[in-house]
């Protein structure tokens, strides 16, 4: 089969479940992973005749994507502020609101030269903490999650980008106390009430790992509200608190957190105009 016979017949099997311009984004996506090709690559050849095995391998991706899996978890990868990073259903595929986050972070930091501590709370794959790292080479980096899975995913991660972190298995609501004093507490924790179940779309609510999405409806900042009381014992003098946060929640968030005792508190909005980030101050 030629490629353009390909790519016409993968289009025309996905566009009653996606739009055209995600199904071609998958396209070229799987394109790179089974053919080897890009999409400049694939534009210059379009009569190049691929094999049976590889058609196959299509096959079989189109029909995981028919079913709503995520195309990050069917080639097993993904990228992250310029990152490689592997995914499975064992984590969350890191979102583009998240690597504004970490760019807020990396920011601050820009001008200063001193070793620094930091903690990530909630890892998942360790797309904030392994980011921080690379691009933060004197900091010091530590991260905790809940799940051992998900350590596996990160410590993985770790070693490709070619980071130290060190990896904590803990499950932060029944932590009494952290080891250590931090200059960066970060997190992007659980925030998707119950009843926002309705607005996620399938391949996610179908795919991703719960527990690292949704909070009960009755305590939406439980959290948030741990963390920050964790966070105002653990951080050093003139600490940072950073979260990712629910859009809809973003001044009950900074109230709670002011509430808490700490100062300076900024909501900062991503790039679709949601309040999605929030940087705390200790005095």
């Amino acid at each position: 089969m030629k490629i353009k016979d390909l790519r016409t017949s993968f289009v025309n099997s996905l566009s009653k479940f996606y739009d055209s311009e995600e199904v071609l984004s998958f396209f070229y996506l799987l394109s790179e992973e089974i053919l080897g090709l890009t999409r400049v690559s694939i534009a210059i050849n379009l009569d190049k005749i691929i094999s049976d095995n590889q058609v196959s391998d299509f096959d079989c991706a189109k029909k995981r994507l028919e079913s709503q899996e995520p195309v990050q978890y069917i080639i097993g990868k993904t990228n992250f502020y310029g990152l490689p990073f592997v995914v499975n259903k064992n984590v969350l595929i890191p979102r583009p609101e998240t690597e504004e986050l970490v760019d807020w972070i990396i920011k601050d930091q820009i001008n200063q030269n001193d070793p620094i501590t930091i903690l990530d709370i909630g890892t998942g794959s360790g797309c904030i903490a392994i980011s921080l790292a690379k691009k933060i080479p004197r900091a010091e980096v530590y991260a905790i999650d809940i799940s051992e899975l998900a350590i596996k995913v990160a410590e993985e991660n770790a070693k490709i980008n070619k980071v130290n972190i060190t990896f904590i298995k803990a499950d932060i609501l029944v932590s009494r106390d952290i080891i250590g004093d931090f200059d960066i507490i970060v997190s992007n924790p659980p925030y998707v009430r119950e009843l926002e179940k309705r607005e996620i779309k399938p391949n996610v609510l179908d795919n991703e790992p719960e527990e690292a999405l949704f909070v009960p409806d009755d305590q939406p900042l439980v959290f948030y509200e741990k963390i920050t009381s964790l966070a105002k014992n653990k951080l050093k003098k003139e600490g940072v608190l950073y979260f990712e946060i629910n859009q809809y929640l973003g001044l009950e968030t900074k109230d709670m957190i002011e509430n808490l005792g700490f100062i300076s508190v900024e909501i900062r909005k991503d790039l679709f105009e949601n309040e999605r980030m929030i940087k705390a101050c200790l005095d």
